[in-house]
């Protein structure tokens, strides 16, 4: 499912209008229908009438026994056609309040209107500006809502109670705004938070930024958005995916291969992404002649005696994965802290029996990474006197692939790194938002306050593949994609949990997938673990690192 940028919809929409003959005002009647279907849908489930399945067609015939009402053949007759999707089948007393703006946001509203109306739910068109000053298709839809009779109020002009509502349709701001509301539609805003009501935003909440998900004030706050055609990039993103509610996206007639040929890269990862456009095997079938050697030998460079578990987590989790052998390069003094910690382990001690890191131990690991799948670096390892030369001869000496998390995302930071020597092997970065801070230079929160942007260009920069960890971690390559991982749980905030992601990623390396997939399916596994996990433990604040470990 590709994932987009305002001015990427501005282009798609354009193009199936021009390149297909698809009419705008064609695009606007299925985005208002769609919109409808779901608000329908969501009268349904409050009311507790089961209707028919959303899409389904309810069929009658009328007829079909013969004038007479006989039992005899079937004569000819009519076959009378209900759209399920469009019929409220409730007398739940349904009353919408349709906030419209003058745009084509406004538009969908108004077809909107039109089939809830049909369905027999009673709505008010409540205009944010005069209804005449609406152009274009919106104006198309303002004289057919008028033509049909709907009852209509302009903000600041006519008495309105939104008591007397029992949901609002938010299709006030689309796409096409910039900053924050003002005049009405801050008032109209308002006055819907505050309403108590449920509210469903048309493609997305007005005053949410729709590339990076910042909230304006005032935002709206949705039960459910029924983004239109494509995902947004700010519904994935938070603080945008919390306004959001429950996020249903409907085609509105654009095709995918628009966005294919247009050259729209961002995708939310799913098993029919990860199958399809990064040609992963998603059902990790083993092959019935594999053995240990088959699956690729992880090295691991980690850990200090102040975080062992750092190393032991990172290790666990890599041959949980599926890789067939794992070695730990670990300080000499923490050797006989973790023997037999984890028994598949293989540990091999540097800087001498009674050792730490230090500059010259970068030789001792180039050496252990001889005929190693992958070389993983940083959990649990600190800093030390000589560290950035240290990181500095793995990178330029390691014939493997990369992967550096924690400490060594630090080091890093500091090293001024795109003068090193370029590698012939990838990389994978693993950063959560304060190590990506520090790595861009950058606060925290400009890091947060555009994810998939500041991802994609960092990784395109530096030729690296990075996962920008936290709530919908970000996959961006060195080729310019990027995909919006979505599993997941709030319970997998909790130490160590960073070292397992880089365990998982580094076995799949080992494997044989390349850098996009390891990293994308790593992640994609390793929230669906965190979610097994929090249903295990029947709390999230219940989850441990190791727990995820265990739910693989």
């Amino acid at each position: 499912m590709y994932v987009v940028t305002a001015e990427e919809m501005r282009k798609l929409d354009r193009e199936t209008i021009e390149q297909l003959g698809i009419p705008a005002v064609a695009l606007m009647e299925n985005a208002g229908r769609a919109i409808a279907e779901e608000i329908i849908a969501l009268c349904r489930s409050r009311s507790g009438s089961a209707g028919s399945p959303r899409g389904d067609a309810g069929t009658a015939a009328a007829g079909t026994a013969g004038i007479g009402g006989g039992a005899g053949p079937a004569a000819p007759g009519f076959i009378v056609s209900g759209d399920a999707a469009l019929t409220l089948g409730t007398a739940a007393g349904e009353r919408w309040f349709i906030l419209v703006g003058k745009g084509n946001n406004g538009g969908d509203g108004l077809v909107a209107a039109r089939y809830l109306r049909e369905a027999g739910i009673a709505v008010t068109l409540v205009y944010a500006v005069p209804p005449e000053s609406l152009t274009g298709e919106a104006a198309l839809q303002r004289d057919a809502a008028a033509a049909m009779g709907l009852p209509a109020a302009v903000y600041g002009r006519d008495r309105l109670d939104f008591a007397e509502c029992s949901g609002i349709l938010d299709a006030l701001l689309g796409t096409g705004s910039a900053g924050a509301p003002r005049g009405a539609y801050a008032e109209l805003i308002a006055a819907a938070n505050a309403s108590g009501r449920p509210v469903v935003s048309a493609d997305i909440p007005s005053g949410l930024d729709a590339d990076t998900g910042a909230l304006h004030e005032p935002c709206i706050h949705a039960a459910v958005t029924v983004c239109l055609a494509f995902l947004k990039r700010g519904l994935v993103q938070y603080p945008g995916a919390g306004a959001a509610g429950r996020v249903v996206v409907r085609s509105i007639g654009i095709p995918a291969s628009l966005a294919q040929s247009g050259g729209v890269e961002a995708c939310l990862l799913t098993p029919e992404v990860l199958r399809g456009r990064l040609a992963v095997d998603v059902s990790r079938s083993r092959s019935p002649e594999g053995h240990k050697g088959t699956y690729g030998h992880v090295l691991l460079a980690a850990g200090t005696m102040q975080m062992s578990g750092a190393g032991l987590l990172s290790a666990r989790a890599a041959l949980r994965i599926g890789c067939g052998l794992v070695t730990w390069a670990l300080p000499g003094k923490l050797l006989p802290a973790v023997i037999g910690a984890v028994p598949e382990l293989m540990l091999t001690p540097v800087g001498g029996e009674n050792g730490d890191w230090n500059a010259a131990t970068a030789a001792e690991v180039l050496r252990l990474s001889e005929g190693r799948d992958v070389m993983a670096v940083g959990p649990g390892l600190g800093r030390f006197e000589g560290d950035a030369a240290w990181l500095r001869a793995l990178w330029e000496g390691a014939a493997c692939p990369l992967v550096i998390d924690a400490d060594g995302l630090n080091i890093l930071a500091e090293a001024d790194y795109a003068n090193w020597a370029s590698r012939s092997h990838p990389v994978i970065l693993t950063p959560h938002p304060g190590e990506m801070a520090r790595l861009a230079g950058v606060s925290t929160a400009e890091v947060q306050s555009d994810r998939i942007g500041l991802a994609m260009a960092y990784a395109q920069k530096h030729g690296i593949t990075l996962v920008l960890k936290g709530a919908h971690t970000v996959i961006a390559t060195p080729g310019g994609q990027a995909y919006v991982n979505i599993t997941g749980h709030p319970g997998m905030g909790t130490g160590g949990a960073g070292d397992v992601l880089t365990g998982i990623i580094s076995g799949l390396l080992a494997q044989g997938l390349d850098a996009a997939q390891a990293a994308a399916f790593g992640v994609y596994l390793h929230g669906l673990a965190g979610e097994r996990a929090a249903r295990q433990r029947n709390h999230p604040a219940a989850v441990l690192a190791g727990d995820i470990i265990e739910a693989l």
